[in-house]
């Protein structure tokens, strides 16, 4: 009797044992699918919505003044600009909050649309060179600068951010699909739009 009293207590011992190492198994794999999901989302970083094209005709000119500015001397050119500007939102910017215990991401903060980058392809026409005023490298890379913040400005009236908001939601449905890949879930529900007065619904 007293040995099989033994058998059951070393039994129940092992289960116990068993089953406490599990748990703490399981709850360090949530642990870790929190911090991947977290990390996996931010990783996508820049997310690209919005690409806007612009083609603009830019007159550059330069004088330059010499012997008491007796004498001039003026570079001119016709430059044609073809740009590409990507909008989209920096998801870095995300505030997202993990719960373990119920395998649920709450999206606290979501970043307003900004520009991501432009892309610039200058053509130059009527280009001429003075007689000490010539074009030299560092022209060109001036008037590559002055390109792209050309096109920077040009870029609050074209209505490119008003339709990158637009794409906040599919946006978030991205990273609602990156969050459901390893069963768990996105909240949402809470999240306002930037003018404060409608809230996002799926």
């Amino acid at each position: 009797m007293g040995t099989f009293f033994i058998i059951i207590i070393s039994a129940l011992v092992t289960l116990g044992g068993v089953t406490v190492v599990k748990s703490f198994k399981q709850k360090q794999l949530v642990n870790a699918q929190s911090t991947l999901l977290l990390n996996k989302i931010k990783k996508v970083c820049k997310f690209i919505t919005v690409e806007g094209d612009f083609a603009e005709i830019y007159h550059y000119e330069d004088v330059k003044e010499r012997f008491l500015k007796l004498v001039s001397s003026k570079k001119k050119a016709l430059v044609v600009i073809n740009a590409k500007a990507y909008l989209g939102y920096d998801l870095s910017k995300i505030e997202l909050t993990s719960h373990v215990e119920t395998k649920q991401i709450t999206l606290n903060y979501f970043p307003q649309p900004e520009l991501l980058s432009i892309e610039t392809n200058l053509n130059y026409y009527d280009k001429k060179d003075g007689y000490f005023n010539k074009f030299e490298a560092k022209d060109l890379t001036d008037l590559h600068n002055e390109a792209k913040v050309h096109i920077r400005e040009k870029i609050p009236e074209s209505g490119l951010i008003q339709i990158a908001q637009k794409e906040a939601l599919e946006t978030i449905l991205l990273m609602e699909t990156i969050v459901e890949t390893i069963g768990w879930t996105l909240d949402y529900s809470a999240l306002k739009l930037e003018d404060n007065t409608k809230k996002i619904s799926k």
